[in-house]
């Protein structure tokens, strides 16, 4: 009888301890849950503060028509001045890089060869002429002794004839001493346009010809100027329209500085070529510029923009709000406080402001400042409501 009384003494044992440890168990799960044995590297993070940045809002507004193609800029005029006579080379009248005038004396040729040769025409007309007197005279005579039966018909005729032949001689000196004077005229260089001259070709002493290649300077007219470009042939009926639209009055095109965007000057189209270069599928346009302050030069490339028309309700945001990316432009809204990016289709840059196709709505917020900071899902602050937060939030601790 004693076995069965130890068992159940030792089954009443181990009761007596497994109900302490549930209760501990359950107490430390409590606990547990509550987040009492939570490691620090649990609990919550203060939320990063604002990132700050500038903003502009899209507007809704009349923005130009136009199409835009890369240009170079050309004189309107281009000279190259050569003498037409061969000789020494006596003086030049200009300085290179300055501006001259039509008819200004450029270069002066050794004259005293030219001088000579037309000395001598008028010598030989002055012989001539005075053989036509005395064979005139002879006529005269001759008339009045036919009339007498003093000479034969004959006589008469023959001096008919030499009085008729001298005089063509004369006309034929008149015309050597005209030439003769065209000559002596080519030894004095002057400006056929007015222009910028450009790097002296030859200095003064040297023989000079006719034939020579590289002439004596060039001349460009740079007042105005010109600016030729190409558009794709998708583009010529757009052209043409807008042409007879608007009848006499020249399209407007304006030149842009293909760096800063600047716009250099602002001219209009003289030139829709009168074909499709095939080769290019391009069609050539020519646009002519007031250029007095030289802000375009021959040679240079710019951005050539025709403005067509005008598209009304366009949606516009500034430039600086654009970035690119390998999957084309995009912005970053503002939704309330934070920022995602939107795919745009920008149209048209002009200046400083750009017109979007798709991707937002008038009364958008667009981030123009402080992109490089952000990333969709960021918070955001205007710069300036960001910068009084932190120093009304410093003032205190600085009280300390």
């Amino acid at each position: 009888m004693s076995a069965p009384v130890q068992n159940s003494a030792a089954a009443q044992a181990g009761k007596t301890w497994i109900w302490p440890v549930v209760a501990v168990l359950v107490i430390v799960g409590a606990l547990w849950a509550s987040g009492v044995f939570k490691s620090d590297t649990k609990k919550e993070r203060p939320q990063q503060p604002p990132v700050p940045v500038r903003s502009a809002v899209a507007k809704s507004e009349t923005v130009p028509i136009a199409l835009s193609g890369i240009g170079a800029v050309l004189p309107v005029s281009s000279v190259t001045v050569r003498t037409r006579v061969d000789g020494a080379l006596d003086s030049l009248g200009f300085k290179e890089g300055e501006d001259v005038k039509a008819g200004q004396v450029l270069a002066r040729i050794d004259p005293r060869s030219f001088q000579a040769t037309l000395q001598q025409a008028e010598a030989q007309k002055a012989r001539d002429e005075a053989q036509l007197a005395n064979a005139r005279a002879d006529l005269a005579r001759y008339g009045q002794l036919i009339k007498e039966d003093a000479t034969s018909q004959q006589q008469l005729d023959t001096q008919k004839a030499l009085v008729a032949q001298l005089a063509a001689t004369v006309k034929t000196d008149d015309a050597t001493i005209n030439a003769a004077r065209v000559q002596l005229s080519y030894t004095t260089i002057t400006a056929p346009i007015s222009g910028r001259v450009g790097a002296r070709l030859v200095d003064a002493g040297n023989i000079v010809h006719a034939a020579d290649a590289n002439g004596l300077l060039v001349i460009n007219q740079i007042d105005p100027i010109a600016v030729q470009f190409s558009l794709p042939e998708s583009n010529f009926q757009q052209i043409n329209a807008a042409l007879r639209q608007r009848g006499a009055k020249a399209l407007v095109v304006e030149a842009i500085d293909r760096g800063s965007r600047e716009v250099l000057a602002t001219g209009h189209l003289v030139l829709l070529n009168n074909q499709i270069d095939t080769t290019t599928g391009t069609i050539a346009l020519k646009g002519h510029f007031p250029n007095a302050a030289h802000k375009l030069w021959p040679g240079q490339s710019v951005d050539a923009r025709i403005v067509l028309g005008d598209q009304e309700n366009a949606i516009t945001i500034p430039t600086a709000a654009v970035q690119r990316s390998q999957d084309g432009n995009f912005a970053y809204v503002v939704d309330g406080q934070q920022v995602r990016m939107q795919p745009l289709d920008v149209t048209e840059t002009i200046g400083e402001k750009t017109v979007v196709g798709k991707g937002l709505q008038a009364g958008d917020r667009v981030v123009t400042e402080g992109q490089y900071r952000l990333q969709p899902g960021a918070h955001v602050a205007e710069a300036a409501t960001a910068a009084a937060s932190a120093a009304s939030g410093a003032a205190p601790g600085a009280s300390k």
